[in-house]
C-alpha cells in the first residue's frame, strides 16, 4: 500500500466561508434581488409621503388603537421614527415574506433550470453543505431585507418629519437614541420572523427543477396561509401557522417589555425551520440530480 492510500482522507467539512461569500455575492449582484430590495425600500417612501399628504401640517386623524400599522401610523407626524415601525408593520405580511420565498423558492430549482446545480456538487461542495449555505443565503437576504426596509423608513421619516422623543406604546417616553434602538431590535426580531417561510422555500426549492414554479407554488402557500390566519373559525389551529405571531415585535414598543408572544414566534419559526429544513435534506439528498 503506498503512503498516500495509508493516509486517511480527512472527512469534508459541513461549512464554508468561501462558498458563502461567493454565493451570497451571487445572489446580491441579481437583477431580480436588487429588484425586490428597491420596491422593499420604496414601501416606506410612499407611505411617509402619502402620511404627509393626507395629514398636511395638521396632526393624523384618528387615534388609531392595537399593536399593528395603525397604532404607529397615528404617531408618524410628531416622530418620524414611527414610519420606521409603520413600514415593517405593513411590509411584514406580504412584501417582506414574498421577497423571501422569492429568494428561497430559487435558490436550488433555480439552478437546477439553468443547468449549473451539478457543478455546485463537484467536489469539494457537497449536498449538505450546499443546502445550508443556500439556507444562510437566503437568511442573510431576510436580514438586508429588513434592514433596507428600516433604513428607507429612517431616513423618508426624518426627511419629512420631526425626530424626538419616542412615546411608547405603554405610553413611557424614552429618549431618541433608546427609540433607534428599539426600532434595530424590531428590525432583528422581523428578520427572525421569517425563518419559517425561508425553510419552507427551500423545501419546495428542493422538490422541482423549475425556479418559477418553486418561486410561485413559496408565494401561493404564503398567501394561502395568510388567509387561513385570518379566519376566525381556524383560531384553534392558527397558533401552529408560521404567520401568526409576526406583529408580536410591536410588544418591544412597551414599557416594561412583553416577551410571552415574541418567545413564541421565535419557536414556532425554529420549528418550522427544522421540520421543512430536515425535509429539504431529505429530499435534496437523495434526489437524482441530472442538471
Amino acid at each position: 500500500m503506498s503512503q498516500a492510500e495509508a493516509v486517511p482522507r480527512a472527512p469534508r467539512p459541513l461549512w464554508s466561508l468561501g462558498l458563502l461569500r461567493s454565493e451570497i455575492g451571487v445572489t446580491f449582484r441579481r437583477w431580480r434581488t436588487l429588484a425586490l430590495l428597491a420596491v422593499l425600500a420604496g414601501v416606506p417612501v410612499l407611505v411617509g409621503i402619502a402620511v404627509k399628504i393626507e395629514t398636511g401640517d395638521g396632526g393624523p386623524e384618528g387615534g388609531g388603537g392595537g399593536a399593528g400599522g395603525p397604532a404607529f401610523l397615528s404617531q408618524i407626524t410628531h416622530n418620524g421614527l414611527f414610519l420606521v415601525f409603520t413600514s415593517l408593520a405593513v411590509t411584514l405580511p406580504f412584501f417582506l415574506p414574498m421577497s423571501v420565498g422569492v429568494i428561497a423558492g430559487d435558490s436550488l430549482a433555480g439552478e437546477a433550470h439553468g443547468g449549473t446545480l451539478r457543478y455546485l456538487l463537484v467536489a469539494p461542495a457537497g449536498r449538505t453543505r450546499l443546502l445550508l449555505v443556500k439556507y444562510a443565503t437566503t437568511l442573510t437576504f431576510c436580514l438586508v431585507g429588513t434592514l433596507v426596509v428600516a433604513l428607507s423608513a429612517l431616513v423618508t421619516g426624518a426627511l419629512l418629519f420631526p425626530l424626538g422623543e419616542v412615546t411608547l406604546l405603554s405610553g413611557t417616553s424614552v429618549s431618541f437614541g433608546e427609540g433607534l434602538l428599539r426600532a434595530l431590535a424590531i428590525a432583528v426580531a422581523v428578520a427572525l420572523s421569517l425563518i419559517g417561510v425561508a425553510a419552507v422555500g427551500l423545501f419546495v426549492s428542493a422538490l422541482t427543477t423549475s425556479g418559477i414554479a418553486a418561486m410561485a407554488t413559496t408565494v401561493g402557500l404564503l398567501i394561502t396561509v395568510q388567509i387561513l390566519d385570518a379566519l376566525p373559525q381556524l383560531h384553534a389551529l392558527q397558533p401552529y401557522l408560521f404567520p401568526h405571531y409576526w406583529l408580536s415585535f410591536a410588544d418591544l414598543l412597551r414599557d416594561p417589555v412583553y416577551w410571552d408572544q415574541m418567545q413564541k414566534n421565535i419557536g414556532l419559526q425554529a420549528v418550522y425551520a427544522l421540520v421543512f429544513g430536515s425535509a429539504a435534506w431529505a429530499r435534496f439528498t437523495t434526489r437524482d440530480i441530472t442538471a
